[in-house]
């Protein structure tokens, strides 16, 4: 991509495809975990906001260590971001992202000390998108095991963004 507008568009563009993320974050150990977690919020900087519990241990392991890395995965496109997390506890903004969806993981509401904020600062990414969804995808594989040769057609990008 040429230009960071550019990026930033296509950066959003692509999130809309996607509910949910796989965040990884970095145990004290050094270990890898990944978080299934769901994007309440998208903005147009590429920051991502999720709800989490406030004692997960996503949230221990991003206060140690505020990079992160997020996977997103469709039938026909896929997404790896990497970033820099924060806990974030503000109330007036969890109110705002809350729903009944989230509140069936939190019955207590957005003012209970069990529930808090992650947003997440992306800073780069790289996306695979297959030309013609899942159906042409499907067709290139096959086509692909009985040739011998390697499916084309297919997008793939590298992205930068300001911090």
């Amino acid at each position: 991509m040429s230009s960071t507008g550019s990026e930033l568009d296509k950066l959003n563009e692509l999130l809309k495809k996607f509910r949910f993320a796989m965040v990884t974050t970095r145990a004290e150990d050094g270990a890898l975990h990944a978080h299934p977690l769901t994007v309440q919020e998208t903005e147009s900087d590429g920051d991502l906001w999720f709800i989490v519990g406030t004692h997960a241990s996503a949230v221990a392991h991003v206060r140690r260590d505020p990079k992160v890395g997020l996977a997103f995965s469709s039938d026909s496109t896929w997404l790896s971001l990497a970033g820099e997390a924060e806990v974030v506890d503000d109330l007036a903004k969890l109110k705002e992202l809350w729903s009944t969806s989230v509140e069936a993981w939190f019955p207590d509401g957005p003012e209970s000390p069990d529930v808090t904020l992650l947003r997440v600062n992306t800073l780069s990414g790289e996306y695979w998108g297959s030309a013609g969804g899942r159906i042409a995808t499907a067709i290139a594989l096959v086509t692909s095991k009985v040739t011998g040769e390697r499916p084309q057609g297919g997008e793939n990008e590298k992205f930068d963004l300001p911090a």
